[in-house]
């Protein structure tokens, strides 16, 4: 549909068709509706966090006046009453959005109990008409997670990758994991309406990569550039700490609160954060990226940092910390010693974080975050030195949490293309 703007001539339309379109879409989607969760992806792991519940907020006014009585439809009489729309007005609409797929009307004994007399016409959004995915690419894996316009899932990919891959070689992973999906579900790839995008780094507001460090030659990748080659649909493109935090703010550990940072605990920390139910982003996309602050004369860098010999631990890997941990746990000094700095440091830069936003809650996520002893050292130490420290909840999601985010970023994308007269989550302020 568009953003609305007032010098739009269609205006008005525009708006009665978001807001019949919404009505539709709310009585189709019944709050007890929920994916079975039974393991659509036999390569495992990506959807998880997709079946946890439906789209919050999909079924807002449902009950201000839809027929229950026929679950997952709605009569002309049932949208003049929710929209407040005349009759006819509605009907225009409903005619207007069947010709486009959008709404299909429903047989009579499809729409439940059958009555007396001519039965009045039911109508429903139909999910079916489009598509939607949600790609993650990370260092050491790609994935991708699939969805009909509800947001149901309907498969999902995860596939390795080597952390020393070039960019063309990761990129190609990312292409041949969406074409597999495409083909196990049966979805066209000309169907797909939005696909959104999570990626280490600082990414600008057109997909390119400002700065990242994760990835071999990813500094100035025109990401969003390279993968709407292979899609007809938008391609939005947002850095994966950001997506995380979206994603715990819509189906994880801060479902509810409107204040939320979302910490990736890992080697070089990095933050995502919602300020007032808002993605914050920042005015270069750079906000959250704590793990630079031991470059403002703190005393060590990670090498030195989770040594145990006296000398930078190179290569400094996931598998070197996790070992370090490992000895920690068993009772060496020397790695109790490097991992108590891990965690001082950590505290540091979270604090920072939560003495600046003051959000209501701290999710923690990344590799590091199952690792023992991080989760209690954060809360106390934060209850030490915050002013009002907040709730710290391990990540609900886990590593879909990036996916499942990148998802969030495309059907926000649509819900403000169809339904939205308000900016939604993940809207850019400015165009930036």
């Amino acid at each position: 549909m568009g953003r609305l703007t007032g010098g739009d001539p269609s205006l008005l339309r525009r708006i009665n068709s978001a807001v019949v379109l919404h009505a539709l879409r709310a009585a189709t989607v019944s709050p007890d509706v929920q994916d079975p969760g039974d393991g659509t992806d036999p390569d495992g792991g990506a959807d998880r966090g997709a079946d946890r519940a439906d789209d919050r907020g999909a079924d807002r006014g449902a009950d201000r006046g839809v027929d229950r009585a026929a679950p997952g439809c709605a009569t002309l009489t049932d949208l003049t009453r929710v929209t407040g729309l005349s009759r006819p007005t509605v009907e225009g609409v409903v005619e207007g959005l069947t010709a486009d797929g959008l709404v299909v009307e429903v047989p009579a004994e499809e729409g439940g109990v059958r009555r007396q007399g001519r039965p009045a016409r039911r109508f429903r959004f139909r999910a079916e008409a489009g598509h939607l995915l949600g790609v993650e690419i990370g260092a050491h894996r790609v994935g991708a997670l699939l969805t009909d316009l509800d947001g149901r899932p309907l498969g999902s990919t995860v596939r390795e990758v080597s952390e020393k891959a070039p960019a063309d070689e990761r990129l190609d992973r990312v292409r041949t994991a969406v074409a597999d999906l495409l083909r196990r579900a049966g979805v066209a790839r000309y169907s797909l309406r939005a696909v959104g995008v999570g990626s280490p780094g600082i990414v600008d507001a057109d997909g390119t990569v400002h700065l990242c460090t994760a990835l071999p030659g990813w500094t100035g990748l025109r990401l969003g550039e390279r993968l709407r080659r292979s899609f007809r649909c938008p391609v939005l493109v947002e850095n994966d700490a950001n997506t995380a935090a979206v994603a715990e703010h819509w189906k994880g550990a801060a479902v509810g609160s409107d204040d939320v940072v979302y910490v990736v605990a890992g080697l070089s920390p990095g933050a995502g954060s919602l300020i007032g139910g808002r993605l914050h982003r920042g005015f270069g996309g750079a906000a959250g990226e704590i793990g630079a602050l031991h470059l403002l004369g703190r005393e060590a860098t990670p090498e030195e940092m989770l040594s145990t010999t006296g000398e930078p631990l190179i290569p400094l890997d996931e598998d070197q910390v996790a070992r370090v941990f490992a000895l920690a746990r068993a009772g060496d000094a020397r790695a109790r010693a490097a991992v108590d700095r891990f965690i001082r440091r950590l505290v540091h830069d979270v604090a920072t974080l939560v003495q600046a936003l003051d959000p209501e809650v701290v999710v923690v996520g990344g590799w590091a975050s199952g690792l023992d002893g991080i989760l209690d050292p954060l809360r106390d130490e934060l209850a030490r030195y915050c002013l009002r420290p907040p709730q710290v909840a391990q990540s609900l999601l886990g590593e879909a949490a990036v996916v499942t985010g990148a998802l969030r970023l495309a059907l926000d994308h649509v819900e403000e293309e169809l339904f939205a007269v308000e900016s939604t989550v993940t809207t850019r302020r400015g165009g930036r």
